[in-house]
Parts: C-alpha cells; structure tokens; sequence
C-alpha cells in the first residue's frame, strides 16, 4: 500500500535552534540519482509510518526526520534495542537550483521516495 505524503515544507525556523529537537537520532541509508529534469532521492526509514515523516528545506538544505512509534517492552534493557528505537534524521546538502515547492514524498514499506523537480530555467538550459 503507498501512502502519498504532502509536502510539508518550512522554510524558516528561529536562529539558533535546531531543525529538530528529537533528541539523539541515526542517519538512515539513503540513494540520491540525478535526472536531466529531476532529482530522486531514496531514503530508507524502517518502523516509520506517513505521520513520523517531516520534511524541512531551509535554503539550499533538506532534511528528512523520521520518528518511529516508540514501543516501551518490559525487556527494554534486556533486549539492547536503545540504538535500534533511535529515529532517523538526514540532512543534505542538494543546492539551490531544485524547485523545493514542487516536491513529491511517497512512503512505502518504510522507503520513502521524494521526487525534487529542477527549477524550470536550469531545466530547459540542460
């Protein structure tokens, strides 16, 4: 089942604090493959459903939390899962020449799939 994710993009935050405040996190994998029109990019988020998605974009910078549903096991401790219930946080730098507004998110099976069209001017000059 995919599930379409819309844009929620914010592009200015207060100085000083950081884009998220999820505390520790781990970078997922990710694969980023350029079009002559586009950019694709892939990121795997495993236990993150569409609503622990958020996608910010300050300037040339996009950054994409994902937060799991976080399960409290009576074996927490037992079973060393601190690092595999960490949310995820990528933080790219892709440039100023994508048209951020025109973004497209797709989640499914935990891959997430994010469509990045190129501004129309630097499309048509390639």
């Amino acid at each position: 089942m995919n599930t379409i994710l819309p844009p929620q993009l914010i592009s200015s935050r207060r100085p000083g604090r950081p884009v998220s405040a999820i505390g520790e996190t781990r970078s997922p994998h990710y694969d980023c493959q350029q079009h002559a029109d586009a950019l694709d990019l892939t990121v795997f988020l495993p236990g993150v459903d569409a609503a622990g998605v958020e996608i910010v974009v300050r300037g040339p910078d996009l950054v994409v939390i994902g937060r799991k549903s976080h399960v409290v096991r009576v074996n927490f401790a037992a079973a060393h899962l601190e690092h595999a219930q960490l949310d995820y946080e990528l933080r790219l730098r892709l440039g100023r020449d994508l048209d951020y507004a025109a973004l497209t998110a797709e989640l499914n099976d935990g891959i997430l799939s994010l469509h990045i069209p190129k501004r129309a001017a630097l499309a048509h000059a390639a």
